[in-house]
């Protein structure tokens, strides 16, 4: 039986050793979702990184030619920037190709929307 720990690290190695560009994103997607709070823990769950903050509120996931950052509740978050994807009932996601855009599709204020969303369920 494996922990959480070592989970995580085999997860990342395998993105470093498939593609070091989308290890270096999600590696920087990771490091911005934990730090928004310190109540934020993460586990390897459905292929990639699910982060709860008592329930999930997002996860990151490694795909051939991007990462996606998803929110489980994405469809109640305002999409004031017009970059969530999806047409279901509750999920949405924000596809990135490159560090450069998570500035540029203002992943950290869907994060922060996400994260304030769990909270108050």
């Amino acid at each position: 039986m494996t922990g959480p720990n070592e989970r995580i690290s085999r997860l990342l190695e395998d993105i470093r050793l498939l593609d070091p560009a989308r290890y270096e994103l999600v590696q920087a997607l990771r490091e911005l979702v934990l730090g928004l709070s310190p109540s934020v823990t993460e586990e390897v769950k459905y292929g990639g990184f699910l982060f709860s903050a008592g329930k999930p509120f997002c996860g990151v996931f490694s795909y051939a030619k991007h990462v996606s950052v998803e929110f489980g509740a994405g469809a109640s978050l305002p999409d004031t920037f017009n970059v969530l994807e999806g047409e279901g009932k509750f999920r949405r996601h924000i596809k990135l190709a490159s560090r450069d855009e998570i500035a540029s599709k203002h992943v950290s204020e869907y994060l922060a929307l996400a994260l304030a969303d769990t909270v108050k369920t």
